[in-house]
């Protein structure tokens, strides 16, 4: 058996779509253009092509894109003004900050500067909570996207064991929450979990957030499982010439799809959903905001 390939290019496409549309529909009856603030410090050439993708596709979806650049000699109280700023602003629905910051800023002080209500990354303690208890909040945009991906893999997650294989607050944590939510049974697992491979031949969905390429070996994977690779990590490809990189993910690709049911692809799985997630957090906030109903996408 060979497992499907979980298209999350043409998936992200098809969100972007939904919220062009929500985005319409919302400047149509009630004049409203929802507007997204990114904030970035420093020339990191891989952030500087990431935010310039978010700019382009907020746009495209109707939306206003704002933003803000700084040197890394910028100071942390300046970068705070900046976010309070943009708190104020109400052309200004969604507020991201592009991480990493330079090390001489507290990342988690600027984090938790941001409005809660225009925290499109959903990383806020507020939104944390919120979600932790079932409250209307902002999600994690990847996290989201592995839900939507499983879901329109699997339908109904209904009584499925999910083992999630990574505890950060950004992936790991808030997945958890979203599975649940979901009526799925979880499990969160890590590097140091006893039998971490026995654990994971009892998932049906097995998701892999732990930043280790290829950590997660084909029998590690039980037959016909869906599987939702979140890594992303540039490994050496001599094979490709001196010097030379490729991008895999924190399984082994080659293997476990000759054992799952389905799996996403590194890249062109995960990773095209996370900046769709947002344009569709930020029309969330833009309605959260004003009392309106968020739309259903």
């Amino acid at each position: 058996m060979t497992a499907s390939l979980i298209d999350g290019r043409a998936r992200a496409e098809r969100l972007r779509g939904e919220v062009a549309a929500a985005v319409a529909k919302l400047t149509a009856e009630h004049n409203i253009i929802p507007g997204l603030a990114v904030v970035l410090v420093g020339e990191d050439p891989a952030s500087q092509v990431y935010v310039r993708n978010k700019g382009v596709q907020t746009v495209e979806a109707g939306m206003h894109s704002y933003e803000h650049k700084y040197d890394t000699s910028v100071s942390e109280a300046e970068l705070l003004a900046q976010v309070d700023r943009l708190n104020g602003d109400d052309a200004v629905d969604g507020i991201l900050v592009q991480l990493p910051l330079p090390d001489h800023i507290d990342t988690n002080k600027v984090l938790t500067a941001i409005d809660p209500d225009k925290d499109v990354d959903g990383f806020h303690v507020v939104n944390a909570g919120r979600l932790a208890t079932g409250q209307d909040c902002l999600v994690p945009c990847t996290p989201f996207g592995c839900v939507v991906l499983a879901k329109d893999t699997l339908g109904d997650l209904t009584g499925a064991h999910a083992v999630i294989v990574g505890r950060s607050n950004i992936v790991g944590k808030p997945l958890a929450q979203l599975l649940l939510q979901q009526n799925c049974t979880v499990t969160i697992a890590h590097s140091r979990t006893r039998d971490l491979a026995e654990l994971c031949r009892t998932a049906d969905i097995l998701v892999a957030a732990v930043g280790r390429p290829q950590m997660v070996k084909g029998d590690w994977v039980k037959p016909g499982a869906c599987v939702i690779d979140v890594g992303v990590n540039r490994i050496p490809a001599p094979e490709r010439g001196e010097g030379k990189t490729r991008l895999v993910g924190d399984v082994d690709f080659e293997a476990a799809k000759e054992v799952a049911s389905a799996i996403t692809p590194v890249p062109g799985g995960v990773g095209p959903m996370t900046i769709a997630c947002l344009l569709r957090n930020t029309v969330q906030a833009a309605c959260l905001r004003r009392g309106l109903t968020p739309p259903q996408i």
